[in-house]
């Protein structure tokens, strides 16, 4: 015996399925447009913090250890590009094609002196230096006094025992053009998360 398929009756939709195939479109419209408002905002917000990382704050990774005890291999820190320095500042500068973070201890006009057990003094004046802990002559081939020239700047590493820096002839005085700005804000390791001083 042949069974007969039956047709399915249609039917049309009811008030309330319309209106509910309404609000489902207008949510998904909705929620597209959200969705593509969101994503463009995301990518103009990227692209304004890639532009200040490079251009303004670039962020680096400290190497080495010529900077501590204030600064310690793989910390990173925020730079702020810059030509106005003042003493005592971290500042970063070329040399060799690489990146070197020092502290500016004599600017243009100053007269740097240093003892041979490592006490600086600028202009005459004895530096009173807390961010050492250990006061060292270092790897020193230069001839003191060193008077600084225009638009340079005599530079030192904290850890003064194993810095090479202004007080050896392969750097000498960094000359302006070749500074990159200073450093001033840790933001590595979270737990010393601070300004650079």
């Amino acid at each position: 015996m042949v069974r007969k398929k039956q047709k399915k009756a249609w039917s049309l939709p009811t008030t309330a399925q319309i209106e509910a195939e309404i609000l489902r479109e207008k949510y998904n419209r909705k929620y597209k447009q959200v969705l593509r408002t969101t994503m463009y905002s995301l990518i103009v917000v990227a692209a304004v913090a890639v532009l200040i990382a490079t251009l303004a704050l670039p962020v680096l990774q400290i190497s080495g250890s010529s900077m501590e005890p204030t600064l310690h291999d793989e910390e990173i820190v925020i730079l702020l590009k810059t030509t106005n320095l003042e003493r005592e500042e971290f500042c970063c500068f070329t040399y060799q094609n690489k990146l070197l973070i020092k502290r500016i201890i004599g600017l243009p006009g100053d007269k740097i002196n240093i003892d041979e057990n490592g006490n600086v003094y600028v202009n005459d004046e004895l530096l009173d230096e807390p961010y050492i802990t250990d006061k060292a002559l270092g790897e020193c081939d230069i001839t003191f006094p060193c008077y600084v020239t225009d638009n340079h700047y005599f530079v030192l590493g904290d850890h003064r025992s194993t810095s090479i820096d202004s007080r050896s002839s392969v750097i000498g005085l960094v000359s302006e053009e070749y500074i990159i700005g200073k450093i001033f804000f840790r933001i590595w390791p979270f737990d010393k998360i601070s300004i650079i001083k």
